[in-house]
């Protein structure tokens, strides 16, 4: 039987906003159209601050068009609580560095899981430095991820660092869906391509 993430999340989130509290969540987001049902779903129950940390892009003009696409949901989307925005720093070494071998691995096999689990390590000690509550990633919210497998790392990544993962399957409640509903209102540039150069190639 599958996992329903979703279900764990809703639990958490009453859990973690029991007697009206709002907690502090660090959501990292991989660009803005993927962010911006994210946002609006999570925004109900907490201040997020979105956390722009995508150095497997590729190139850098790439990675700006997409920072500046972020920008622009973090602005322009309504929300019930605060949102703020904070774009980590864009060292693509360090994700050549972590997927050297597996430049030939065929899209969404060995390369990916490394480049996600940079990219969550990172969120978590942003997370646990600047004393959020949780952290999660807008990466679920895509059909080309596998949820399971961000849930997973997430996990092991929280336990590592020390700071509570939100679990969760954005796609599901046709979260993909509104994500594209969202992102023609706003108009926002959609990337063509996962990011990194070897799935531009």
């Amino acid at each position: 039987m599958k996992t329903n993430y979703q279900l764990i999340c809703d639990k958490q989130i009453e859990e973690m906003t029991k007697e009206g509290k709002v907690p502090r969540l660090l959501l990292h987001s991989c660009c803005g159209p993927c962010s911006s049902y994210v946002i609006e779903y999570l925004s109900k129950f907490f201040d997020i601050t979105v956390f722009f940390y995508n150095p497997n892009v590729f190139p850098q003009e790439e990675y700006e068009k997409r920072l500046s696409a972020q920008k622009e949901v973090v602005e322009r989307l309504k929300t019930e609580n605060h949102v703020e925005l904070v774009a980590g720093e864009y060292n693509h070494d360090a994700f050549l560095e972590v997927v050297r071998g597996f430049e030939t691995a065929p899209e969404g096999e060995a390369r990916c899981p490394e480049c996600f689990k940079l990219r969550l390590l990172e969120s978590a000690k942003y997370a646990r430095e600047h004393c959020f509550d949780c952290f999660t990633t807008t990466l679920s919210v895509s059909p080309h991820k596998n949820a399971e497998l961000l849930n997973s790392l997430g996990e092991e990544i929280s336990k590592r660092v020390g700071i509570r993962f939100l679990t969760a399957d954005f796609k599901k409640r046709e979260g993909y869906k509104r994500s594209i509903e969202l992102s023609r209102e706003l108009d926002l540039y959609r990337q063509e391509y996962c990011g990194c150069e070897f799935s531009l190639r």
